[in-house]
């Protein structure tokens, strides 16, 4: 059985929330043992939000330690470059190619860093995707995080029918087909 420590970083109203849970049930259908955490309270203000989800044969905590992350989940760029010191070394970053602008670059105080992917994926493996534009493509932009997962899934011994399964628990039934398609779109790029 394997064990994977995976960090979600992203701002608020971007769905971190049900990203974390369709991982973790995806993840108990196979038999694995589940921890999760969010942090989530700056979500009202369109803040950061993060999460950290365990997973393995026995887990105790939540938590990942710094330069113990397996997998950076980043749902906004500047989110995954702020937590990518949780990551081992060979880490694998996903990173969505979506920009929303922090209060001291709307304000003009600072700039939005230029080169994040760079930043990101000098020691580690980086997969980015517009996953929104993959999702405007399948037929919804709503639908970026399911790509994401996709992405996640196909880099997990966790069984492809266990992803779909959990898929279709989580979201309503009127969005399940954009939400499968977006999936397999994610799942199909590696």
């Amino acid at each position: 059985m394997n064990s994977y420590n995976i960090i979600l970083s992203g701002v608020g109203g971007q769905g971190l929330i049900l990203t974390t849970k369709i991982i973790c049930v995806a993840a108990m259908k196979k038999g694995y043992d589940v921890k999760s955490n969010d942090v989530v309270g700056l979500a009202q203000r369109g803040g950061k939000v993060w999460g950290s989800v365990k997973i393995g044969e026995k887990i105790h905590s939540p938590n990942i330690r710094k330069g113990k992350g397996d997998i950076l989940l980043g749902m906004e760029m500047l989110e995954a470059m702020r937590w990518v010191d949780f990551l081992k070394e060979d880490g694998l970053v996903i990173m969505n190619e979506y920009r929303i602008p922090p209060v001291p670059v709307i304000t003009e105080k600072e700039e939005y860093p230029k080169d994040i992917g760079s930043f990101l994926g000098n020691d580690r493996k980086l997969i980015t995707i517009d996953a929104g534009g993959k999702g405007r493509e399948i037929g919804s932009v709503k639908v970026a995080n399911t790509v994401l997962i996709g992405i996640l899934a196909s880099e997990t011994d966790i069984d492809k029918n266990c992803w779909l399964e959990a898929i279709e628990e989580n979201v309503p039934d009127k969005f399940l087909g954009e939400n499968f398609k977006a999936f397999e779109a994610g799942y199909g790029i590696i």
